[in-house]
């Protein structure tokens, strides 16, 4: 039997506080000449001027910054007639709107800068090629969720009933900052679903231990479109959602193709201990625990704590089961995620694919993207219906 109690790291590089303010700025503008998240979506002046005018990483001062950048932006796109200016000047504002909220919209300033991400994204997504389109589908939630699931939905252009890939990101990451992957599927003909994950975005469910539920009306859609191939779809995971797509492939296997965990965890990112001693990795920015207790929907360190030790697939009993095919993905370095989550998944039920990159959250490398492409592309072909 695989050896299940915690094996971590010796130490994580965590910071052991917050970063000051020139701290942050320094690490924005590195992760900004990298096109790292959360600063892949703006050129290196667009992030430095902005950075001059920053008074503060609190929420006014820091929502306002980002903000005016972006009503500039959407001015400019407002009055731009080339289509392909038009929809560069619109994704120039969702970036910058999608910083006013980062990493999540704990504050009405923050709330609103999430809302004119929204805005702009869409507008952008209708110049898209293919273009985007926003679908609306039911969802039978419990007392006091919502009553719906939002996604983007893009097909590809000439292909007659196309496979489907459904995708998502982690607590800050949300379906408005999946392009990138969306662009690189629908060029190898494959029609891209992009959703929030629980607890975030426009999500009906807080990130509880049964908010996969939220999925399963998206799968459903796919499945009954009479021009697509969805009875068997991909799935992709981003960050903490990499948790999501290894849960669905192991509670709705005949559904899934194959499952990309890029980042997530499984059962030791959700004990105490790790938790303790993650609080500042140097890979995220600011206000971690904070954006993971909003994704919860708890308001106490406490309630974080109980929060993710329910979410453990070890203790829900599902890692023995067999999935559909898993690939699981990391930089060997990361400290929000710990990689012996990786060696258990690997120890329990059906064989999984692993590949592991350098560097930290996500082993983010120019590789790294294309290759989990490249396997989902495999893995929808071979539940392609005849």
């Amino acid at each position: 039997m695989f050896d299940t109690e915690p094996q971590l790291p010796p130490a994580t590089p965590d910071t052991g506080r917050p970063r000051t303010l020139d701290e942050a700025k320094a690490w924005m503008l590195d992760r900004t000449g990298k096109a790292i998240h959360p600063m892949n979506n703006l050129a290196a002046d667009d992030t430095a001027a902005v950075l001059a005018t920053l008074k503060g990483l609190d929420p006014v001062n820091w929502a306002a910054a980002w903000r005016d950048a972006g009503e500039k932006a959407w001015q400019r796109a407002e009055t731009e007639s080339d289509p392909a200016l038009r929809r560069k000047e619109y994704l120039r504002a969702h970036g910058f709107f999608f910083l006013g909220r980062f990493p999540c919209p704990n504050h009405p300033d923050k709330l609103a800068c999430a809302a004119r991400e929204r805005d702009a994204y869409l507008a952008a997504g209708a110049l898209m090629s293919p273009p985007l389109a926003r679908v609306v589908v039911p969802f039978d939630g419990h007392a006091g969720e919502g009553g719906e699931v939002v996604f983007y939905y893009r097909r590809p252009q000439g292909v007659a009933r196309p496979r489907v890939v459904v995708m998502w990101g982690g607590v800050d990451a949300w379906k408005e900052q999946m392009t990138a992957a969306c662009d690189l599927l629908l060029a190898r003909g494959i029609s891209t679903i992009a959703m929030d994950g629980p607890g975030t975005g426009e999500s009906p469910v807080k990130g509880t231990a049964d908010a996969e539920r939220q999925f399963l009306p998206v799968f459903d859609w796919a499945a009954a479109q009479p021009d697509l191939d969805g009875a068997k779809i991909g799935l992709l995971g981003r960050s903490f959602g990499g948790y999501w797509a290894t849960k669905l492939a192991h509670v709705v296997p005949d559904r899934v193709a194959g499952a990309v965990n890029w980042g997530g965890g499984a059962h030791f990112m959700f004990q105490r201990e790790w938790i303790e001693r993650s609080r500042h990795p140097d890979s995220y920015l600011m206000e971690l625990v904070e954006t993971r207790m909003r994704m919860l929907g708890v308001d106490s360190w406490e309630g974080y704590i109980q929060g993710f030790a329910q979410l453990s697939l070890l203790e829900q009993g599902l890692l023995d089961r067999p999935s559909a095919p898993l690939l699981l993905v990391n930089g060997r370095g990361d400290s929000q995620c710990p990689v012996a989550d990786i060696d258990l998944l690997v120890g329990h039920g059906s064989p999984k694919a692993v590949r592991m990159f350098p560097g930290g959250h996500m082993g983010i490398t120019p590789q790294t993207l294309p290759t989990i492409v490249d396997w989902l592309v495999g893995a929808v072909d071979g539940g392609a219906s005849a």
